[in-house]
């Protein structure tokens, strides 16, 4: 009787440098009898450059690049492992109508995003970027900033990585409000929970966005309800905020600083790389080495689970 000769499993990568930093996620991958293609131009993939290359893969370690209904109809896909949280580039309903079963990481760049959100409130509240361009430019300009002890702060999405920033700036004393539809407010017996955003923005001091919705949030109306001098971090999804507005009042001074790591088109090249008190980084929130890890191991562990089942 001649054997029977199992599937083997193909996994398409198409994050830009999948295991950069360390080969185990790959092992992993190789030691679980997985073949793969890592992507060959190293950078977010067309959709059109997706279909081409999908083709004898039944599985995909997903970046950012679009995966609908167009591109479900070209493919033989199974399982789709998103590496990082987000999933707005993956049409669900899609997915689970060409029974793709579909898989992210929300745990995986929790710790990366929440320091560097600590590390840039900090940054804007003592004016760190703006004394160290000045001293690079043999200035010597002895700026003042403020604390962030006992401010008040919002989030506006109160999920992991939200929390774990809450978690990370206990020790200042802040009065944390939250503005989540989707969580059980009173599961959380140290903050104040808001039904409506609006009614927030007067009382708080620094806005801190993790939202995994795509709408705009904040608008010039949201934007003319905030409390003077207010601080703004998003590092979850650029059309929550309206940039033409922010930018109005970060010239009217209602807008103290703003630390933006999202935008509505990337790479970004817009007006606010004109002010000194805003800081731009180029959606690098989950950029650690230790969390990029973390992430592409927690992405290949829901493969091989998957096929355990």
């Amino acid at each position: 009787m001649a054997a029977i000769k199992m599937k083997k499993n193909k996994v398409l990568i198409t994050t830009s440098k999948f295991s950069e930093f360390d080969h185990s996620p790959l092992k992993l991958l190789e030691d679980n009898g997985f073949e793969y293609l890592l992507n060959p131009f190293e950078r977010k993939l067309t959709k059109s450059e997706f279909i081409d290359l999908q083709p004898g893969f039944n599985c995909v370690l997903a970046g950012l690049e679009t995966l609908d209904e167009e591109v479900f109809n070209k493919s033989h896909l199974e399982v789709i492992s998103r590496v990082g949280t987000g999933m707005n580039n993956v049409d669900q309903q899609s997915a689970k109508n060409h029974n793709i079963a579909v898989y992210n990481t929300p745990l995986g760049p929790m710790q990366s995003v929440a320091e560097m959100t600590v590390g840039a409130l900090l940054s804007l509240l003592r004016k760190i970027p703006q004394a160290n361009n000045a001293l690079h430019n043999k200035k010597w300009n002895k700026l003042f900033g403020n604390l962030l002890y006992k401010k008040e702060i919002l989030f506006i999405g109160y999920g992991n990585i939200a929390r774990k920033v809450h978690d990370l700036i206990r020790p200042y004393e802040v009065n944390v409000s939250i503005f989540d539809p989707f969580v059980n407010a009173e599961t959380f017996k140290d903050v104040k929970y808001y039904k409506n955003v609006s009614d927030a923005l007067p009382k708080v001091d620094i806005i801190s966005i993790h939202t995994s919705s795509a709408e705009e949030i904040l608008s010039a109306k949201e934007f003319n309800l905030m409390k003077d001098g207010v601080y703004i971090l998003n590092s979850a999804r650029g059309e929550i905020i309206n940039e033409q507005s922010l930018e109005i009042f970060l010239k009217n001074k209602k807008v103290a600083g703003a630390w933006l790591d999202v935008f509505w088109e990337e790479p970004y090249k817009g007006n606010l790389v004109d002010y000194s008190n805003v800081i731009l980084t180029p959606h690098i929130g989950s950029y650690s080495y230790e969390g990029r890890i973390i992430m592409e191991t927690a992405a290949v562990e829901n493969l091989i689970n998957h096929f355990k089942k």
